[in-house]
Formats: structure tokens, sequence, C-alpha cells
């Protein structure tokens, strides 16, 4: 068989879908990429990393990319411009694809301010794809300040911050509503951990489909 660049493309995909059956077939779960948008402060963070312990726990495979941390290591070059914006949750998004093509659950802890960022997310990661809307009023994020970024704010120590000087477009058809603000990260958790649950199960329809989520 010739190496032309139509056989490669086509080797290449029937590895990757191998590769995928094969994850899917050594668990009890799908791969898919569950991301939480909301405001700084909103509990992102605290409910992806309990939620990540609790999945361990039962055996489900799973990983949590926080926004903050990625912008550490693969996003650090980027700023905080609505371009630069788009291009981390772009980046972000194609390694939680990655890591649903490997039978994983991706928990992606990102605010992705704009409508059409995630949007771009659903496009690239395609149906296994869930937006978890973590809603908490600005007041309430305020007042929380963990990370002290809006007391820098109101210092005029920080130009660019979401849903202040830089905007936030709540979702309009999120999969799934947490609001933080009126039910405590014990409540928040065991929903966020039974949507997973009910959205990750494995049929044998799965094995058989061509989608590699």
């Amino acid at each position: 068989m010739l190496c032309s660049k139509k056989n490669i493309v086509k080797a290449m995909k029937d590895h990757s879908r191998s590769m995928t059956l094969e994850n899917i077939s050594l668990q009890e779960h799908k791969g898919a990429v569950f991301w939480l948008t909301g405001l700084s402060g909103a509990g992102k963070t605290t409910l992806a990393f309990g939620a990540e312990k609790s999945l361990l726990a039962s055996g489900m495979r799973v990983m949590t990319l926080d926004g903050d941390m990625m912008r550490r290591g693969l996003c650090a070059d980027l700023g905080f411009s609505l371009e630069e914006r788009r291009e981390n949750v772009r980046r972000i998004a194609h390694v939680g694809a990655l890591i649903a093509q490997a039978g994983q659950i991706c928990l992606c802890a990102c605010i992705a301010p704009m409508r059409e960022y995630r949007n771009l997310c659903r496009q690239i990661i395609g149906p296994c794809y869930h937006e978890i809307f973590i809603d908490c009023p600005l007041e309430i994020c305020r007042q929380r300040d963990v990370k002290g970024l809006y007391a820098k704010v109101k210092a005029g120590l920080i130009d660019e911050y979401t849903g202040i000087s830089s905007p936030y477009e709540r979702p309009e058809h999120p999969d799934l509503v947490l609001q933080t603000h009126t039910q405590s990260v014990e409540s928040s958790l065991k929903k966020f951990e039974r949507y997973i649950y009910e959205n990750s199960k494995m049929n044998y329809g799965d094995l058989k489909s061509h989608c590699p989520c």
C-alpha cells in the first residue's frame, strides 16, 4: 500500500477509533467532558476537584483541567484580551476532547466567558460536551474572593476582569445549573456527581458508535 496522505489519514483515524473502543470496553463508563462555566469565585474549581475525588474513589477514570493551572502551563503565553481568552478556551477544549477520546471523564473548570467560546467548545468536543453553569451572583463572588482577585480589581491592580471590566455572558441553554449561593457545597456536589453518572453510562450502542465519545 502506498504511503499517500489519504492512506496515512485513514490509518490514523482507524487507530484512533480502535484505541477509543478499547478504552471504552475496559471500563463501565464512556469518555465525556463536563465544562464548568461561571464567574470567578462561583465554585467551579471546588466542585470539579470535589467530584474528581469522589469519581476516582468509585473507580472511574477522571481528570480535571483547571483554568488557572492551564494558564501556568499550556496557555502561559496568553493574556486576557477577548481574542486571547478565546484561544485559551480553544486549547483547553482540544485537550478535553483528547481526554474524552481516551475513554476518560474530563472536568473543565474554566470561565469561558462568551457564548461564542462555549459554542466553539461544543464544536470541538462534539456530543460528549456538557455545559455546567455554576450560577452565583457577582456580589456573592466578591464577598467570597477566595483568591483575593476582586480586591486587586478594586485597588486598580487588575484591568481586565471577567464580570466587571470584561464581559461574562450567561449560558442560555446549559445542560445543568448549580446555584452555589443557595445550596451547600455538599448538595451541589451531589447533584453534579449524579449528572455525571447519568451521562457517562456505557451501553452496547457506544461500542458500535463511530463517535469517539
